[in-house]
């Protein structure tokens, strides 16, 4: 038993490269749906949010199987470019950490940022949902969003944190000087706009109108804010005097397109017009940026804003690290006998019931007036018998495990006391045999 992650993130990929493995929820659910397809897969959660696409799985052999796992994540995808120089794997213990590190926001384009932990668990939720997860998973994903819990908690890591859509704001700032007389279009009505109209807001922009595909969304999202909802498809005819666009839509491709700017500006008498697309998938063509008078920057441009707060945001981080560190040693102590777990189960269980069989098989044996305290201690006895007998075998297994010995162990175990019919591998291909099934009825 091995964890493994395979992924991209802001760290390895642009946003070119991200937005072509960027993997939607719907896609996602249908993925691990089929995991059972991939044999050596035994359990698998797939995160993927703007800044990272990263599938975690648990596998027999973590070099053998990778190869697996990245077919996943292309079939996930829906393609299969070779992108080896912006990816990364990570196996068991660095694995952990890793994903300690993300649930913490240490990993995030802006650190301490409170979305990824809220992403974290809703990636867990549907890979829990759809059965694709197990002891192993579950048992990492429950202490990972503790620990995030605890950084959150423990440190101030998150005081006066910025979000993707805060920077975003920034930038503009930092271009116009002052919002007090623009004009601001967002497209997209979810949590990223939500953020980037109330800090828009903030920041005394004149008038914010937002477009959304779903009409309902984008009037709710302007009253909150005293803006205006317009339609989708026109907003830039509807809004002609926009000053600053942000897009964050989940439309899998261009909502902006050069043609449609490319009207706008010969309308606007040579006034500039900043465009600030935080999607992945981007909303935005890239070849707006050629339209002169316009300028376009992406979520990649945002790392460049500066944060106030940053220096001490990466004192705080420092005791993070202090803090996953604990974590992941209390994690590596139970993982270390996880994998023996069931065998020890199997072995254990086996035991009692011969000890129970043969036991009532000497019932009419017994004396007929034997009192009920002498056949308490008969049975105290056996079951004394069976466990001094399978300690030293316990203790030995145990010894064994994450060592070179323990998959003979686990192998020779299997066979000498014919666990083969009822071991770990029946049992995992039993419940994803009854989980394909149910699914196919529905």
């Amino acid at each position: 038993m091995h964890l493994v992650i395979l992924g991209l993130n802001h760290k390895t990929a642009p946003v070119e490269v991200r937005e072509r493995f960027s993997i939607s929820r719907e896609n996602i659910i249908k993925g691990l749906k089929h995991l059972p397809l991939y044999q050596t897969l035994d359990e698998a959660v797939v995160l993927s949010t703007c800044n990272r696409s990263e599938i975690y799985a648990v596998v027999d052999e973590e070099k053998e199987n990778i190869e697996q796992v990245k077919r996943f994540w292309f079939d996930l995808s829906g393609s299969n470019e070779e992108i080896d120089e912006y990816l990364y794997t990570f196996y068991d213990e660095e694995c952990i950490r890793h994903l300690f590190r993300v649930a913490s926001s240490l990993d995030s384009l802006i650190i301490g940022e409170g979305q990824i932990l809220s992403q974290v668990k809703d990636a867990y939720s549907i890979a829990r949902g759809e059965n694709s997860t197990s002891t192993v998973l579950n048992t990492l994903f429950h202490r990972a969003i503790a620990t995030g819990k605890r950084v959150r908690t423990e440190t101030r890591i998150a005081f006066n944190a910025v979000s993707v859509s805060y920077a975003a704001v920034e930038l503009a700032k930092k271009v116009f000087g002052t919002l007090t007389e623009s004009n601001v279009l967002i497209y997209g009505a979810g949590k990223m706009a939500e953020l980037a109209a109330q800090n828009l807001l903030g920041a005394g922009a004149q008038r914010i109108y937002v477009a959304n595909r779903h009409r309902d969304k984008a009037e709710e999202l302007a009253i909150r804010f005293n803006g205006t909802a317009v339609s989708f498809d026109d907003a830039f005819t509807e809004v002609p005097n926009t000053d600053i666009v942000i897009t964050s839509t989940g439309a899998p491709h261009y909502v902006v397109r050069p043609w449609a700017v490319q009207r706008v500006m010969a309308r606007r008498a040579g006034r500039p017009l900043i465009l600030i697309d935080i999607a992945v998938p981007r909303d935005v063509d890239p070849l707006v940026a050629d339209i002169k008078g316009v300028t376009l920057y992406n979520i990649d441009d945002l790392e460049a804003v500066v944060d106030e707060h940053k220096e001490a945001r990466s004192k705080e981080a420092k005791l993070a690290e202090t803090i996953i560190e604990e974590e992941i040693d209390s994690i590596m102590d139970k993982f270390q006998y996880l994998s023996f777990q069931p065998l020890m189960a199997l072995l254990s269980r086996r035991a009692e019931i011969i000890r129970a069989r043969e036991l009532k098989r000497i019932q009419s044996k017994l004396p007929a007036d034997l009192d009920d305290e002498s056949r308490r201690v008969i049975e105290q006895m056996t079951k004394m018998i069976v466990r001094k007998l399978l300690r030293e075998p316990m203790k030995e297994i145990n010894a064994s495990a994450g060592t070179e010995r323990e998959n003979f162990y686990i192998k020779a175990m299997t066979k000498l006391f014919k666990l083969d019919m009822v071991g770990t591998a029946a049992n995992f291909e039993q419940r994803h045999s009854s989980t394909a099934s149910g699914r196919n009825e529905e």
